[in-house]
């Protein structure tokens, strides 16, 4: 599989918006895209005039790399998506929102999804008492994540242990004592606090 190893900061550049890729860094003002918002390369600032496949494209490449998935596994929530009830592009945005690294970071235990992803590739997390080291694994309602026990008293999870819940998603709970969560609910477009135009996506793989 592909493995994007450039500066992250590059990609909101290319964006042209933050995607919150580095954690912390990106909430400072030191953030590289604060002092260099144009695209990287030699001619990104003189870069324009874009069409509409144009715009269409880059909302999906910006959708992707918020959420850490390649190009198949993209087009595979889509079509998944499109076979579900309901709306295609909300669908969607609900099945990136419950693959369980992005649920490792709402709950706030990830400063980012990548570190929630390494999190989840070391398995040190359990869904309904079985570890499970997937990180595009779909949780489901009522699904219960927890910190494994051979792993809570590991330094980085006591940390944990001690911070406040902030801007917790109203579809999740989390106890940082017991370093256990909830699904209380499937996600809705409501829950997706980042800004994208799904539709955009829907009809550029419509073609």
């Amino acid at each position: 599989m592909a493995v994007y190893r450039d500066a992250k900061c590059k990609l909101c550049r290319r964006e042209g918006a933050k995607l919150f890729l580095k954690g912390e860094k990106c909430y400072m003002e030191k953030c590289p895209f604060n002092k260099r918002p144009t695209p990287p390369g030699q001619h990104g600032a003189g870069r324009k005039k874009i069409s509409e496949y144009g715009l269409q494209l880059r909302e999906k490449q910006k959708t992707k790399r918020i959420y850490g998935v390649q190009e198949g596994q993209f087009r595979h929530y889509y079509e998944i998506a499109d076979r579900m009830k309901g709306i295609t592009g909300e669908n969607m945005l609900s099945l990136l929102e419950r693959r369980l690294d992005n649920v490792v970071f709402r709950m706030g235990v990830g400063s980012s999804r990548t570190q929630a992803r390494q999190l989840v590739n070391h398995a040190h997390f359990t869904v309904n008492g079985r570890t499970v080291n997937v990180p595009s694994y779909i949780v489901r309602a009522g699904d219960v994540i927890a910190v494994k026990e051979n792993r809570r008293n590991n330094k980085f999870f006591e940390q944990i242990k001690t911070m406040k819940v902030a801007n917790m998603p109203k579809w999740l709970e989390f106890d940082p004592e017991k370093l256990e969560g909830k699904i209380l609910a499937l996600p809705t477009r409501e829950d997706v606090d980042s800004q994208i135009a799904e539709h955009m996506i829907v009809e550029l793989y419509s073609k």
